[in-house]
């Protein structure tokens, strides 16, 4: 069992933590990217590259839920996960909420630069929400998140950026 941890975070100026709601176009929130411990190192020597494909086609994808984003990658034993904690400017909104959906890869071809999966809409088997950056130079890179042992307490690595 490990534990995330989160309670200890200050947000930077103007970034808003998670909402139940949409995400409002041009605000800044803090998300998560959940990949393996040496993923995150080249995250932070390199920054994010975005994927070529996936559910909502390329960009990177990250969520609000530090929740959703501990649970990547699903393949991965948890102690070997990391969460690169970002804050993003989200640009334009599109909200992808079915499968199917007309714009679900092509959200950006129309002027937008965020899809978001609303949580509980069928389309994310956990009901989490989740994000789409297009471009990652919308997103900052805050520090990352390491799990730690429940009976161990928690473990932040700072890198002052």
């Amino acid at each position: 069992m490990y534990q995330w941890a989160e309670d200890d975070f200050v947000l930077p100026p103007g970034v808003v933590r998670l909402g139940v709601s949409k995400p409002v176009s041009g605000q800044t929130y803090v998300m998560y990217h959940g990949t393996t411990r040496q993923c995150a190192q080249s995250i932070l020597r390199k920054g994010f590259r975005p994927s070529a494909d996936g559910m909502l086609g390329r960009g990177v994808y990250l969520s609000r839920d530090l929740e959703k984003a501990s649970r990547y990658p699903l393949d991965c034993p948890e102690s070997d996960r990391a969460v690169v904690r970002v804050k993003v400017n989200v640009g334009k909104v599109k909200a992808i909420d079915c499968q199917g959906h007309p714009l679900q890869k092509t959200w950006h071809d129309h002027g937008y630069d965020t899809a978001w999966v609303p949580p509980d809409c069928g389309m994310v088997k956990s009901g989490l929400e989740e994000n789409c950056v297009w471009d990652p130079r919308r997103i900052q890179i805050i520090d990352t998140i390491n799990p730690q042992p429940a009976w161990c307490g928690f473990y932040r690595h700072d890198l002052n950026v």
